[in-house]
């Protein structure tokens, strides 16, 4: 009786991760093949852009990895803002959370950001349509070494000059 009890929770056990991993969204590739699908257009996908990925990551001491970039050419299509957005959403998944929209008066050029924490990493997604072109770019990003960077390039204080000239 033992033995028969085992087989549908074994079954169950197996069927939870297939579960939760099919409701996961379909996260980068999801949304370019939306996309794809949905405008009639073809993205144009970078050559050798894992490879590229891995030197990035390397050549950034691990700031900059898991890259991936789509761009769609000729995208002469109207867009609705909030059918792109519900697209970016539904085929991301949970996790991913848009901290920026931005679309201009006409409509013509829509943008796009979403981040996720990926542990010690965070996930940063962006939509860019803007004329005749639609790129979507998804990298994994150190905050902590992102802040360093953008420290090391901040404002310095301006001292006053005294007569009123700048020094050479």
């Amino acid at each position: 009786m033992k033995r028969l009890l085992l087989i549908p929770v074994c079954f169950v056990a197996l069927l939870v991760p297939v579960a939760v991993l099919a409701g996961g969204g379909e996260g980068f590739d999801g949304v370019v093949r939306t996309l794809e699908t949905r405008y009639h257009v073809h993205a144009t996908r970078i050559p050798f852009l894992g490879l590229l990925s891995f030197v990035s990551r390397k050549a950034t001491g691990d700031g900059v990895s898991n890259m991936h970039v789509a761009e769609f050419e000729q995208f002469d299509l109207p867009l609705d803002g909030g059918e792109l957005n519900e697209l970016c959403r539904t085929k991301l998944g949970p996790g991913w959370e848009r901290v920026i929209r931005e679309t201009t008066r006409s409509g013509e050029s829509q943008t796009l950001i979403f981040m996720r924490p990926e542990g010690q990493r965070m996930g940063v997604f962006v939509l860019d349509a803007d004329g005749h072109e639609l790129d979507v770019v998804q990298v994994s990003v150190n905050p902590d070494h992102l802040a360093e960077t953008v420290q090391h390039y901040d404002h310095h204080e301006h001292v006053p000059v005294p007569d009123g000239n700048l020094p050479d």
